[in-house]
């Protein structure tokens, strides 16, 4: 999937959550292994983390009814 299936036409204008680092960042910086992205602004991305942790409860509750 390329920047332009997300609607961003220019990767360096792109923001991104580091999980190790837990900064964002401006452009694909660090390994893909540790991103969360790409995101439009540098407020979203800081919430990168947030969004994760609040998909995996749903799949874990998910999991848990269908148990």
């Amino acid at each position: 999937m390329s920047g332009k299936d997300w609607g961003i036409d220019d990767p360096q204008e792109t923001y991104w959550f580091n999980t190790r680092t837990n900064q964002v960042e401006r452009g694909p910086q660090s390994f893909g292994v540790d991103r969360i992205g790409p995101y439009k602004t540098p407020e979203e991305a800081a919430h990168g983390q947030e969004v994760i942790n609040e998909r995996a409860r749903l799949w874990r509750e998910e999991d848990a009814e269908n148990d």
